[in-house]
């Protein structure tokens, strides 16, 4: 949000500088984001106005104009503009001045004529991005005065960065409201009377969505002249805002906005059939919007509607059938309090962003319709003329917000905040703030206004003072913090731990949003329930996800996407999950890797990273666990089918997945070479076996090599868990080195090498001892898997 530092002194002027101003604010907890000059620099232009004018001899398209100047006699002038004209009042930069941009003004000839100065458009003074000819001044501006004086140009313009609980500073009111009481000044609004009925013409208003809309106002305007010109003085405050003139009835209610916070709207009435319905929308209900969109509405939606059609988005757009315009000659004026429940989301679910949304959605004053009504149905008739109708209101008073009564105890104040304050302090602070108070024996019973939406409870009203006192004010104090010391289980694995692992792996830890894109959730796990958002940040994040590799595979994209060719990623977060119809969060760890398996160099030849790998740094995880874990083929939808592994514990309990992107979704998702992912339960992995001491053995160990034939649906794991399910004391390990299909082996069956070492603790394995052991090894694993040595 943005505003004019003189609007705003306009209601309260304290005698700070404004670099005093913007520290006020910000320190307030109303962050200042910038603060730029209101207009550009220029100097030497003057009120000006066309007193004769006559066709250039020379130039179809050059007047040659004499211009008073506010000197003894006009200047002589040569302009081209479309709108120039007698007793038009224009800005005017005499010779010597100097416009934006380093521009200087000096005596020239415009095809033979003398011209004297220049008449200037608001582009030339760097007030506008674009003209449609000369800057039209109101006829009363004082001919000679300096531009920049009559403009009020000397201003700056404040941005606030407001957060989402301050929505009563969104007005030029409610900052004024907060410098007030920082500089224990009084200040007041705008005052506004009751505007005479002239006629009795009204429109029936109905309100369905009672919860949604508890107050609506409206009011017929009569014999407005809608083109008549916005007063200068409000143009430029709006400009000064961020908002462009487009016409005096949009202008009015724009103004009413900042100035007050309270949204309006106007209707051009002649276009309206029957009443005014306040109601939900009707499914696959159209409605073409101001800005030319075309939206399908449901039920969920809340709408203005006469009795023909829905006229408008309630709170957030107006509808472009309904519009004022330039042939306008009546409005309905409604003014309406919407709960900031039925706005939120809203706007952006159908892809907008208004001022007025921005309003509803945070909180307006149920107590300021009757006065803002008021005050832009006075601005209408001062600039366009009119005689106004009474106002119609439809108000349900069970539904509007009820402001509870808070009590503050007293020596909260000073445990909390460290100081101790007078009773009269208290109370002035916040009497300032336009909060009721009621002096208790031990405290304050307190009840917020209306327009402040985020004082609930006591510490609500403790951070008020630590506001208006100063939080600079506060007194520094050690804190004293009585804590023992927590018995860590020396099984548990800590995180970081995990993190630093895959670091050293070359991997880089990656933070993506919880939320997630549903078409993409969709893609990568179809078979998961998904977890919609009632009120999402964007189309884009919309859903929860359920599995880490959604935000993983964003970010390689984008990495991929600019030339990063070698991507290592992995991310520890929740997925969120539905069991049993209740939504679970898990924490899981997950990896993504793509491109050559090394940093280009020269001291080995590139590859492409492959399952392998991937799989290497998932067992060097498990490593830090001493505990064991198959690998064992699967099938996963998001995988390829031909190289995805489930991850089990010995028992059987699933650990998570492993395996490369399937190829219809890796083209699917834009990438052009292979990803291969992992996702574990982080619960699962965080569990580590104590390490127990075992004495080394003083007896050599001996290795035996054996060659089996298998079938070629029996893995390497199965033949080693096999050999270890017999228990052998002496057998220390089992390890496959070498795998072998081809010549000399049948079709459906490979040759599979390993090695047994054994080792007794006892004594030196003999030659008998060692023959026992492999061939009762062999028998195992002929009975159980078929197996046979190969010749």
């Amino acid at each position: 949000m943005q505003i004019s530092e003189a609007w705003l002194r306009s209601y309260v002027n304290p005698a700070i500088s404004t670099e005093e101003l913007v520290e006020q604010l910000t320190m307030a907890g109303l962050e200042v984001d910038s603060v730029e000059p209101a207009a550009a620099e220029f100097s030497g232009v003057v009120v000006g106005e066309v007193v004769s004018m006559q066709q250039h001899p020379d130039a179809d398209r050059l007047r040659v104009c004499q211009v008073a100047v506010g000197e003894a006699e006009p200047l002589q002038i040569v302009c081209g503009a479309s709108n120039v004209r007698i007793g038009l009042k224009i800005p005017a930069a005499l010779i010597g001045a100097e416009l934006p941009g380093g521009f200087k003004i000096k005596k020239s000839k415009l095809r033979g004529e003398e011209s004297f100065g220049m008449l200037c458009s608001e582009k030339e003074l760097g007030l506008a991005a674009d003209t449609n000819g000369l800057m039209e001044l109101a006829a009363d501006a004082p001919v000679g005065v300096d531009i920049r004086d009559y403009l009020s140009l000397d201003d700056m313009i404040i941005e606030l960065d407001l957060t989402p609980n301050r929505a009563d500073c969104l007005c030029v009111e409610g900052l004024a409201r907060e410098v007030a009481v920082l500089n224990r000044m009084n200040w007041s609004t705008t005052r506004v009377e009751n505007t005479e009925v002239i006629h009795q013409d009204t429109l029936t208003v109905a309100v369905e969505a009672t919860d949604a809309c508890p107050r609506y106002l409206g009011r017929l305007i009569n014999g407005v002249n809608a083109r008549a010109q916005t007063p200068l003085w409000m143009q430029e405050r709006l400009r000064r805002s961020g908002l462009r003139s487009l016409g005096p009835l949009v202008d009015v209610t724009n103004y009413v906005l900042i100035a007050s916070g309270q949204p309006l709207h106007a209707f051009d009435a002649e276009k309206l059939t029957g009443g005014i319905t306040v109601r939900w929308a009707k499914a696959d209900e159209d409605l073409t919007l101001l800005n030319g969109q075309t939206i399908k509405l449901d039920n969920q939606a809340l709408v203005i509607a006469d009795d023909k059609q829905a006229l408008a988005l309630a709170g957030i757009m107006g509808g472009n059938n309904s519009a004022v315009s330039d042939e306008t000659r009546a409005v309905f004026l409604e003014c309406a309090f919407f709960a900031p429940q039925s706005i939120a989301g809203e706007a952006r679910r159908f892809g907008l962003h208004t001022d007025s949304s921005h309003r509803f959605e945070r909180g307006v004053d149920a107590t300021l319709q009757t006065r803002a009504i008021e005050r832009a149905t006075q601005l209408i008739i001062d600039i366009a003329g009119g005689s106004a109708g009474a106002i119609t209101e439809v108000t349900t008073e069970s539904t509007l917000p009820k402001r509870q009564t808070i009590f503050l105890r007293r020596q909260r104040i000073e445990k909390m905040l460290g100081i101790s304050l007078t009773d009269k302090q208290v109370t002035d602070i916040f009497k300032h703030l336009d909060m009721a108070v009621e002096t208790q024996i031990d405290g304050w019973s307190i009840t917020p206004p209306g327009f402040r939406f985020d004082i609930a409870i006591e510490a609500d009203l403790i951070e008020e003072i630590a506001r208006i006192y100063g939080y600079n004010n506060l007194p520094d104090s050690s804190l004293l913090m009585r804590s023992q010391i927590i018995p860590v289980a020396e099984a548990a694995l800590e995180i970081d731990r995990v993190k630093d692992l895959l670091v050293d792996r070359g991997y880089q830890e990656a933070i993506t949003y919880s939320f997630v894109d549903e078409d993409i959730q969709n893609t990568i796990a179809p078979e998961m329930e998904v977890i919609c958002l009632k009120n999402p940040i964007s189309s884009e994040l919309s859903v929860m996800r359920t599995t880490l590799w959604c935000g993983l595979l964003k970010a390689a994209l984008y990495n991929t996407n600019r030339q990063q060719n070698r991507i290592r990623l992995f991310e520890a977060g929740l997925r969120f999950i539905k069991k049993d119809g209740q939504i679970q969060q898990q924490k899981m760890l997950a990896g993504l890797v793509l491109g050559s398996a090394y940093d280009e160099q020269w001291g080995v030849n590139t590859r492409k990273v492959d399952f392998f790998d991937i799989k290497a740094d998932v067992q060097a995880l498990f490593s830090l666990t001493g505990y064991e874990v198959q690998f064992l083929p699967a099938r996963q939808s998001a995988l390829h089918p031909g190289q995805t592994a489930e991850i089990l514990t010995l028992n059987g309990e699933r650990i998570g997945w492993l395996g490369m992107l399937h190829p219809n979704l890796e083209k699917q998702l834009g990438f052009d070479t292979q990803v291969f992912l992992f996702e574990l339960d982080q619960n699962l992995i965080l569990d580590k076996r104590i390490p127990i001491f075992k004495p080394l053995s003083k007896y050599p160990s001996v290795r035996r090599d054996l060659a089996l034939i298998v079938k070629e649906d029996i893995s390497a794991i199965d033949i080693v868990n096999c050999i270890k399910g017999n228990a052998e004391p002496a057998l220390q390990d089992v390890k496959v080195f070498d795998i072998y299909r081809g010549k000399g082996v049948e079709e459906g069956s490979k040759s599979v090498a390993l090695s047994l070492i054994m080792q007794d603790e006892a004594q030196t394995l003999t030659d008998s001892d060692i023959d026992a052991i492999v061939d009762r090894a062999l028998d195992i694993l002929i009975n159980k898997i078929h197996a046979k040595l190969r010749d």
